[in-house]
């Protein structure tokens, strides 16, 4: 039925290709906002934490990282003394801090708390906005860690194998198993573009102009990440909501499983005003649009609420989210060739290390 479905839309997309305008960023689904990218008024230098977080803007830092800082700055600020900002504040007002958060949130949580701070106050300092870093001595005297690498939750492959057949939108699906057989970060699916990706399945080549960069000639059945995707700059005639984190390019495989749901998604996908052509894009309010981070991190957490797999307040250790199909790709990846092909279905892989990148 997709097939036929795919042959119904060939000729309407590639008359509508000819009528691409200018790019959207608009988020999917209506489950994102676009976050403003230039000074429409000056920063206040009265709001020292609303100085930092629009320099993190501008330094690629996502919108979930941001709101993670401000949270925890605002945080820290609402703790201060009546009187004290935090241009003034001592480092005991940070240890008191700190301390404070001891018995509210994990070790973890608290170091990487601490880490915020200490962050803020070095690049305030390095401005020039601030005399010191009253963080410096605190961070050298705590025992709490940032534990990079916590026991997650184990899911047996039957169960994971059932969790995706599970999900029957054709674009959650396919952002879901391109996330858990890839291992790609958020940003970097959201940033795929249709040149980007090479299926060989005259189906889906009569109705899409596919995988046209030059580094995917004669590499069939491939996605390219790049490296050269950044928050709020210009890529492929389209402005970017979010940062490809990776420091090379890498052509990652695509096995007859991504290969059939992602024709599945073809089938339904909207046309898109975009000249970059996203691969992923919104259905719902943002119809045509390339989906976003956040989009992305819903529709991962309200399939895994419906399997149990994600509580509100719960940690890394007990959700499920797209970074977890991540971790658990590459922590496959680490236990052997013979695992991870059980797990992600068959990958070209000549050995561990090559799990990310071959050819």
């Amino acid at each position: 039925m997709q097939c036929s479905t795919i042959s119904r839309i060939s000729s309407r997309r590639r008359s509508n290709r000819s009528k691409t305008t200018t790019a959207s960023v608009t988020t999917d689904g209506g489950e994102g906002t676009r976050s403003s990218m230039s000074r429409s008024a000056a920063v206040d230098p009265a709001d020292p934490v609303g100085y930092f977080i629009e320099d993190l803007t501008y330094h690629g830092k996502t919108e979930r990282t941001r709101e993670s800082y401000e949270r925890v700055l605002r945080r820290f600020e609402a703790f201060l003394p009546e009187g004290t900002s935090p241009k003034t504040a001592t480092h005991r007002d940070c240890m008191a801090f700190v301390h404070s958060l001891r018995g509210d949130v994990a070790e973890s949580t608290v170091a990487t708390y601490a880490a915020y701070l200490h962050r803020f106050y070095g690049y305030m300092t390095e401005v020039g906005a601030f005399d010191g870093n009253p963080m410096t001595l605190v961070m050298e005297e705590m025992d709490e860690t940032v534990d990079k690498d916590p026991a997650r939750r184990d899911i047996p492959i039957p169960a994971m194998r059932e969790f995706v057949s599970g999900i029957t939108h054709p674009l959650h699906r396919a952002i879901v198993c391109t996330l858990l057989k890839t291992g790609m970060r958020v940003g970097e699916l959201c940033n795929l573009d249709m040149r980007d990706l090479t299926i060989t399945d005259p189906e889906i080549e009569a109705a899409y102009e596919l995988g046209t960069r030059p580094t995917l000639v004669d590499r069939p059945n491939s996605l390219y990440v790049t490296p050269d995707a950044s928050v709020g700059e210009e890529l492929n005639g389209e402005v970017r909501t979010a940062s490809n984190k990776r420091k090379r390019a890498t052509v990652i495989p695509v096995d007859d499983e991504l290969a059939s749901v992602l024709k599945r998604w073809f089938a339904i996908r909207p046309d898109t005003r975009s000249p970059a052509e996203p691969l992923f894009v919104g259905t719902a309010e943002g119809w045509g649009k390339r989906v976003e981070p956040q989009s992305v991190r819903h529709i991962v957490e309200q399939h895994a609420r419906k399997r149990g797999w994600y509580q509100t307040g719960g940690g890394a250790g007990e959700n499920v989210t797209p970074h977890y199909f991540g971790h658990s790709r590459r922590r496959r990846a680490r236990v052997g060739v013979e695992t991870l092909a059980r797990y992600t279905s068959r990958y070209a892989i000549a050995g561990g290390a090559a799990v990310r990148r071959y050819g």
